[in-house]
């Protein structure tokens, strides 16, 4: 059964432009799963941990069979592949990969929570998945169009 999930990308090592690109086609590669839809590429500041350069971060769409934690964990192992080090919550990274939503799903396992727990307050989430999804609902929020107004003092910049 097909499944669609979005998931949020974002880089700041390495050549982010690089490593985001790269990772949305690697996306596609993910056994059962395709990526039906990917946003622009997007510019914006750090948030947490602030000492360190701005992100490129971008959406993607898959239509997927992978369960939502098959589909976490091939994102986890992409991320090591790319070189991804978890020094300390926030710090700067070659790749992070997030599960924002799967399906209209409402859960929490240890390690996994959809909908992704911040993204309607992160305009760099909600700017890419609305260029893609326009009418997207985030479960138990309300629509993302909504979410990105209380976003709107956060600097981002599409590329």
């Amino acid at each position: 059964m097909k499944h669609v999930a979005f998931i949020g990308l974002g880089s700041n090592l390495a050549d982010p432009v690089f490593q985001v690109s790269h990772a949305l086609d690697a996306l596609d590669n993910l056994p059962h799963t395709h990526v039906a839809l990917r946003s622009s590429l997007y510019r914006s500041a750090p948030v947490g941990y602030l000492a360190q350069p701005d992100f490129i971060n971008a959406v993607a769409q898959l239509e997927t069979e992978l369960t939502p934690r098959a589909l976490l964990d091939a994102l986890l192992v992409l991320e090591q592949e790319c070189g991804r080090t978890r020094e300390f919550c926030n710090a700067p990274r070659t790749l992070d990969l997030d599960v924002l939503l799967y399906d209209n799903l409402q859960h929490h396992e240890h390690g996994l929570t959809i909908p992704h727990p911040q993204m309607h307050l992160r305009a760099f989430v909600l700017q890419p998945l609305l260029e893609i999804a326009p009418d997207c609902i985030i479960p138990g929020v309300g629509p993302a169009a909504e979410a990105a107004t209380h976003c709107a003092g956060q600097k981002l910049e599409r590329l």
